[in-house]
């Protein structure tokens, strides 16, 4: 299938259900783990959130993570970014602005391992970071990730999930059987013509037994974290604010 265009990332084809982004590309980066732009932050950026995230035998046991307070300081509720298939946190760099400035802390993070075991090392950082609550997004592959992370045991409660362009199961997370216990406020969302994802998020709707659950198939064809720029992102944080709202 297609892979989208990223201004962060180079783009390639991809076979089905990959959805690649590119690796971690850290070009340019400044000396020291601290100060990390992964190729797509800025140096202020870098130097103010990225880190490393020990997530023990999850992909690697040191993951290239990006943490940023929202914008009045003290976040009571976060969002975890979790990427597709051979993505990297530097596919949600150009939107996390808006998810500060809604207030929210946001987490974003690099690994091409269990997606719910970073989920809970996430969530265990951003405890200690003083927030309360998390909410999840993912694209492809995290999005399935993140279906099955909401039925688990997390540090933090989850208290919405919004899934861009999941599979119906992935080798790892079968997001099918997820939604039909997980209660969790669900979002999902596919663009039209990125088949079969567009009939995923269909059936993954329908199973569902979230306490509320909306399906939005956008226009186009792009796939994952693109479709926050291909006009989810305003509806995402609509529905994040009704469901996780950032007060907490």
């Amino acid at each position: 299938m297609k892979r989208s265009t990223l201004p962060v990332a180079l783009a390639a084809t991809a076979l089905l259900l990959t959805a690649c982004s590119g690796g971690s590309g850290k070009t340019g980066a400044a000396p020291g783990p601290s100060a990390d732009t992964y190729g797509c932050l800025t140096r202020a950026e870098a130097e103010k959130g990225s880190f490393t995230l020990d997530a023990g035998t999850s992909g690697g046991s040191s993951l290239d993570a990006y943490y940023r307070d929202s914008d009045a300081g003290h976040a009571k509720v976060a969002v975890i970014f979790s990427h597709q298939r051979d993505g990297s946190l530097c596919e949600w760099a150009l939107d996390l602005p808006a998810f500060t400035k809604a207030g929210y802390a946001v987490l974003a993070y690099t690994s091409e391992g269990d997606v719910t075991e970073v989920i809970k090392a996430g969530s265990a950082h951003l405890k200690s970071k003083g927030v309360g609550a998390v909410a999840l997004v993912g694209a492809s592959k995290g999005a399935a990730g993140s279906l099955v992370a909401a039925k688990l045991d997390n540090p933090l409660p989850i208290k919405a999930v919004v899934s861009l362009s999941s599979p119906a199961s992935y080798p790892q997370f079968n997001a099918a059987l997820a939604v039909t216990t997980v209660r969790t406020p669900t979002y999902f969302a596919a663009e039209q013509a990125d088949s079969p994802f567009n009939d995923n998020a269909r059936a993954l709707y329908d199973a569902s037994v979230a306490e509320d659950k909306q399906l939005k198939i956008y226009p186009g064809g792009s796939h994952g974290a693109p479709l926050l720029r291909d006009g989810a992102l305003p509806d995402v944080l609509d529905y994040l604010a009704r469901h996780a709202p950032a007060a907490g």
